[in-house]
């Protein structure tokens, strides 16, 4: 066979950086990205609801790496070869400037992931990248030489020396049978990046409410988060949650999803805060209404419910707030409780905790310590990060140290 063969399974954002990154060190190779639906790219379509969160602003890796729940530590290593500062420069030297939010998310200056796609797609062009789509690899064939023989699923085979898989995460266990055959072990797959449905409840009729800081926590677990929240009209969502549910990925899913979270509207107030400050509103503004007159920093809406849950009319004065009231009302501000029954993925960007063993890959090569010239990139490893960009980070990074360790 010509063993100047390097192939790179998934046309994601890990795909195209490895195969893009190996035509452009390796000029005397054939590179091939092989994708198995029509589509490429999809993710970085989607990410950042359609203007692609590149990466994070977070240049510290000791700092970096503690937004990955899964891989912490092993992306310490990876991320001191190819760091989020490589990323930006990446991109700018290739024309796209990027541009940082005030939550530390970086996006293409245009504000559209048409920009990223173009990037790439061209990228992989000049550097001579073939591109086949619609081909699904059913089985992996190592020949004693260390060379591959990839049989798709309608019979046809591709031969390499050098193999990268990126196929991205997959909540179904079957969907990495192939693998498993190589001998890989593979954690079990269990969504990451999810919201919380909390069905047929009052708070979803505040849906498009926005708290700014909040805490989370979730009953009987350790897991405690904090950032905006979102209230939907099948839930929660927002940063605060998203966190909480990339964190308690395994736990949540051990749940089955069926859980109460504790919500603190206000968590630069305690109980015993508020309680002074309720009294003292008693007699600063007594004669006004406590619907209309809120005395912490909440939105309208958000307020009114609250005070309607304690069982406080709309036109009850501060002054005439009975004890038992306050102490209700004083409790939903700081531990709300909501039944969570169920889960919705985040928008489009669904993201995967589990996949292949960190145990069994090299990660200063990201390279299989089983198989000889197998190389793993992205989120089929058992990787994963909060919202914000650092899945795709992980991608840029691990994609990267695989395409410049082949040889």
């Amino acid at each position: 066979m010509n063993s100047k063969n390097i192939i790179v399974i998934g046309g994601g954002a890990a795909g195209f950086f490895a195969a893009i990154n190996c035509a452009q060190l390796h000029p005397g190779y054939t590179v091939t990205l092989l994708e198995k639906t029509n589509k490429l790219l999809t993710k970085v379509s989607v990410s950042g609801g359609g203007r692609c969160n590149v990466t994070h602003a977070c240049f510290d890796n000791k700092q970096l790496i503690k937004n990955y729940p899964r891989g912490e530590k092993e992306l310490l290593n990876v991320f001191s070869r190819f760091t989020a500062e490589d990323t930006v420069h990446w991109f700018e030297k290739r024309g796209v400037k990027l541009k940082t939010e005030p939550d530390g998310r970086m996006f293409p200056d245009t504000n559209t992931s048409e920009t990223i796609v173009n990037c790439l797609m061209q990228e992989a062009d000049k550097a001579g990248v073939k591109i086949k789509t619609g081909v699904e690899i059913e089985e992996i064939i190592v020949n004693q030489d260390h060379t591959f023989v990839l049989i798709t699923n309608n019979g046809g085979s591709f031969t390499c020396h050098k193999l990268i898989i990126a196929t991205g995460g997959n909540s179904k266990e079957t969907a990495y049978h192939w693998l498993r055959k190589l001998g890989h072990t593979i954690v079990k797959p269990v969504p990451s990046l999810f919201t919380f449905n909390i069905p047929n409840h009052p708070v979803t009729q505040l849906m498009g409410v926005s708290v700014p800081y909040a805490k989370v926590k979730i009953a009987n677990t350790k897991l405690e988060t904090e950032g905006p929240l979102l209230i939907t009209h099948w839930g929660m969502s927002g940063p605060a949650i998203l966190k909480a549910s990339a964190w308690g990925a395994r736990i949540l899913s051990d749940l089955n999803y069926n859980f109460t979270a504790h919500i603190n509207w206000s968590p630069k107030h305690t109980e015993e805060k508020l309680r002074i400050e309720f009294l003292s509103l008693r007699e600063e503004i007594g004669a006004k209404a406590i619907s209309s007159n809120c005395p912490i920093e909440l939105p309208k809406r958000l307020w009114e419910y609250l005070v309607n849950k304690a069982g406080v009319s709309e036109t009850m004065r501060w002054a005439d707030l009975p004890k038992k009231n306050a102490n209700v009302l004083i409790h939903a501000v700081v531990n709300d409780e909501y039944k969570v029954q169920g889960k919705t993925t985040f928008k489009e960007e669904f993201v995967t905790c589990g996949g292949i063993s960190l145990k069994e890959i090299n990660l200063s090569a990201m390279q299989s310590k089983l198989v000889p010239n197998l190389f793993f990139a992205g989120e089929i490893i058992d990787v994963d990060g909060i919202t914000g960009g650092f899945n795709f980070q992980n991608a840029w990074s691990t994609a990267w140290v695989a395409a410049n360790s082949l040889f």
